[in-house]
């Protein structure tokens, strides 16, 4: 299997992650996502919105993250990632799917203006935005807190819904977001980071932001 990739992206982040729990091989070609990149011809033949991650198996080709990850996970059904029952799957489904219209785009607003824009010289953070930003934060990890309370994991069981869920958290320290008065979500992302296959995936985002 191939993965369209790019090592700055947190959704090819945990795609990345999800495979290395499965031990799926993927052979990863880099793309440029930077912004006034060319994309080739090959590549926007596969994804005519220009995006990554996309994931080519034979003829069969799919982006979208999350889509990429249940495929993934279905090809392993033994380590229970996406399970097969109805109601399990549904409440997988339903975090994923929370991560990405809620706390996702939120955690990423704040560190886009407290850490991005300082790391690429983009100019200052936009306090406004952070302040408003922030209310939505900490708001999303209560919800998060009330959820995990007393539970390992996101879905009760380790899942596509935990790499999901965790992909936005990788820059949390940088951009201030504090875990303090969510002590439940805290334990459960140093759970998930302290894992092989996360160390292994997010390592070369982080050489990028570091270096």
């Amino acid at each position: 299997m191939k993965l369209y990739n790019s090592n700055y992206s947190p959704n090819c982040l945990r795609v990345r992650a999800v495979a290395l729990e499965l031990g799926i091989d993927l052979d990863t070609v880099e793309v440029n996502i930077l912004p006034g990149s060319d994309k080739n011809d090959e590549f926007l033949a596969l994804n005519t919105g220009a995006k990554v991650p996309v994931l080519v198996d034979g003829d069969f080709v799919l982006f979208e993250s999350r889509a990429i990850n249940s495929y993934l996970a279905a090809l392993r059904p033994d380590h229970g990632l996406y399970p097969e029952n109805a109601k399990a799957r549904a409440i997988v489904d339903q975090w994923s799917y929370w991560q990405t219209v809620h706390l996702g785009p939120a955690m990423q607003k704040v560190a886009f203006e407290r850490f991005v824009k300082v790391k690429f010289n983009m100019g200052e953070p936009n306090e406004e935005v952070v302040a408003s930003e922030l209310k939505n934060v900490h708001q999303f990890l209560d919800v998060l807190q009330k959820n995990i309370a007393g539970n390992d994991w996101v879905a009760g069981n380790l899942s596509v819904a935990d790499f999901a869920v965790a992909s936005t958290f990788t820059f949390r320290q940088q951009a201030g977001i504090s875990l303090d008065s969510t002590p439940d979500v805290a334990e459960w992302i140093e759970r998930l980071e302290a894992r092989e296959s996360w160390q292994a995936a997010v390592k070369p985002l982080l050489a990028l932001m570091e270096g």
